[in-house]
């Protein structure tokens, strides 16, 4: 978000309550309730789980915090319906898109309204550090007591758990937030009082992969790999290697050795794509956190060795922060995997593509990035990998101020795509089935995740939904794992939405009996099984250029990008704008594969243990059943909640939105 005349910092967070795409109220009607004396309160401020039982302590009024103070649409009716407009195949209006100075004159507060707000956010006493280039958001600074003032709330700390199974302290209002009678229908939303984002995390999970592809050691019979050599083991295709000395739990053909990362020919051929496929004329952006640096020559040393082509001058551009902060709670060292992963990713399917990345100051800023990306509209499509582990974190509010962002991105012809998750359905980090946030959002694309097994030939054997069962040799069988999460060993995310409604896309595709008249995600999947990854490498914080097998849905959301960015190249336009309604027209085509389970396995020296995932730690030897359903989730006949419509293959860039 570009600031007039300070940096970027704090936390923006949030998104709408399905008003953007029922016919509900707005977002503005929705935000401030009925006045009490001089006061009105803006709803939905105070996050569900900062509750009185969790308080545990209060928080010094000497404590300085930013905040951004989002400033109602004038016309979010209008907005709305603009948005839809232009994203319907069926409407006159359709791909009719409005640059960032149209929507901003259009539909953005006026000056005078900013005026309005700043000059009242001074006379409290707190500092405006400036005003997001279409006038959505007013950052704003000021010590704990100040804002306790200006905005009526009381702020205490609250102890919750995050999806790792740590136990955090975060803080957060104690009441609504208020404010003056006269800011009202000015003002929608406060953000920043509370520390929601510390919840937000990547969703890349990674292995260190052989130096050599080639140069893999055999695998010995009845020996387990000692530590270091477990990627001696890889299998450069599906069952090029299968352990034979382990049981085999599966036909032949059906079990593999772990993969050692499929390179640029393999990972093109899962798609479709011919020469011609190289997203030329699009621009994709990526949203993070922090910067790696040596990103650009990392991935020109990657594409070397994995067969794609170097990035050309100017091709890969970044627009940073002027400092970075939060290093000690956001881990640096994630966020550069997963920038190179994503940037990888994107070049090695849509090769002649532009990509901007928009780092944020730290995992707390995120949201900043992502506006920025929107207000600049460089971009056609915008990948995120990165989510809240559910709904429910997030307060009201914030999740109403995601709508505000992706109305304006619909209405600008950009594709805002999420990833959906690595922890399945959820339950063994919330406790309950749930779906992650802003994926569930409805005016975003949500990717999924599959497992693909490609043959020596470069065809496909089977793709199937990810969601792996954990099993551990014992003797001449497997046994199921039973940690705290059960047999569960990682998987896409999915389910239904606890606050949105069914939108007409879904209407008639998704079961009404499975979402119960909610949104439900995944949309779409692509390749995120690590045990059948991509092939990465980066210069690490020691200096060391590690190559990786990566997956996740991190992974998904990157490739789905540069598969749209494929896809208006083939067809000739500029962009395609929000995609969902475009994507569910193609459900039951041949371009779309229907992801059905497959009784397949992967035998694996080791298991990936990540975001509060639990599994065995140590070598040893360990199957991973494929979509096996080991908790809620699993792949099935048309659409389903681990891979959506299901993914996309040959014919898919030419056939998108026609």
């Amino acid at each position: 978000m570009a600031l007039r005349p300070a940096r970027v910092a704090g936390v923006v967070v949030g998104c709408a309550v399905l008003a953007v795409v029922s016919a509900a109220p707005t977002s503005a009607q929705m935000a401030l309730s009925q006045p009490s004396g001089d006061r009105a309160v803006v709803e939905g401020s105070a996050p569900v789980w900062a509750t009185p039982q969790a308080k545990v302590g209060g928080v010094d009024d000497r404590e300085r915090r930013r905040v951004q103070v989002a400033l109602a649409l004038r016309d979010p009716r209008g907005a709305q319906q603009l948005a839809q407009a232009v994203s319907d195949p069926d409407s006159p209006q359709y791909r009719q898109f409005l640059d960032n100075r149209a929507f901003t004159e259009r539909f953005a507060a006026s000056p005078a309204t900013v005026d309005k707000v700043t000059s009242w956010l001074r006379s409290a006493g707190l500092t405006v550090e400036g005003v997001s280039d279409n006038r959505a958001f007013v950052q704003v600074s000021g010590d704990v007591g100040r804002l306790r003032a200006a905005f009526g709330v009381t702020l205490a700390k609250f102890r919750t758990t995050l999806r790792d199974g740590r136990t955090v302290t975060l803080t957060a209002p104690e009441q609504q937030v208020s404010l003056p009678r006269g800011l009202r229908g000015a003002v929608e939303a406060v953000l920043g009082l509370d520390d929601a984002s510390k919840t937000i995390t990547t969703q890349q999970i990674a292995r260190t992969a052989p130096a050599d592809r080639n140069a893999r050691g055999a695998a010995r019979p009845g020996d387990v790999a000692a530590a270091g050599e477990e990627d001696e083991w890889c299998a450069l295709h599906w069952a090029e290697t299968n352990n034979s000395t382990v049981p085999q739990q599966h036909p032949a053909g059906r079990q593999s050795n772990f993969l050692c990362g499929y390179d640029t020919p393999q990972m093109r051929a899962i798609y479709g794509l011919g020469g011609g496929n190289t997203g030329a004329g699009q621009t994709v952006a990526i949203v993070g956190a922090y910067n790696l640096a040596t990103v650009e020559s990392d991935t020109n040393q990657a594409a070397a060795q994995y067969g794609s082509p170097a990035l050309t001058p100017g091709q890969y551009s970044a627009v940073l922060p002027p400092a970075y902060d939060n290093h000690d709670q956001c881990n640096p060292e994630a966020w550069a995997s997963e920038q190179a992963l994503d940037v990888q990713a994107v070049h090695t399917l849509a090769p002649a593509a532009k990509i901007v990345y928009y780092g944020a100051s730290s995992c707390f800023d995120l949201y900043n990035a992502l506006i920025r990306a929107v207000v600049e509209n460089k971009a056609s499509i915008i990948s995120n990998s990165w989510l809240y582990p559910g709904e429910r974190l997030v307060p009201a509010a914030e999740r109403e101020q995601m709508g505000r962002i992706a109305i304006q991105a619909a209405i600008q012809g950009q594709s805002i795509v999420f990833c959906s998750g690595d922890t399945g359905d959820n339950s063994g980090v919330q406790g309950q089935a749930e779906a992650t946030f802003p994926a569930s959002h409805p005016w975003v694309t949500a990717a999924g995740g599959t497992s693909v097994a490609l043959g020596g030939d470069n065809k496909i054997a089977f793709t199937a939904g990810w969601a792996n069962s954990g099993y551990t040799q014992n003797g001449g069988s497997w046994v199921a794992q039973s940690d705290d999460d059960g047999r569960f060993a990682g998987g896409a995310g999915g389910g239904v939405s606890m606050y949105y409604k069914t939108p007409a896309y879904q209407q008639g595709v998704v079961p009404t009996q499975l979402a119960g008249g909610k949104r439900a995600i995944p949309d779409v999947s692509a390749l995120a099984d690590s045990m059948t990854g991509m092939a990465i490498a980066y210069t690490n914080s020691h200096g060391q250029f590690v190559q990786l097998a990566s997956g996740g849905t991190s992974l998904a959301a990157p490739l789905i990008a540069a598969l749209v960015a494929d896809a208006a190249q083939a067809q000739g336009v500029s962009r395609f704008g929000f995609l969902n309604d475009a994507l569910y027209d193609l459900i039951g085509s041949p371009q779309i594969t229907d992801v059905k389970p497959v009784a397949a396995g992967i035998w694996s020296p080791f298991m990936h243990s990540f975001g509060g995932v639990h599994v065995p730690d140590g070598l040893g030897s360990y199957l991973l059943d494929i979509d096996s359903r080991p908790q809620s989730l699993q792949s099935g006949q048309g659409w389903d909640t681990l891979t959506g419509i299901g993914t996309p293959t040959t014919g898919f860039v030419t056939a998108l939105g026609k």
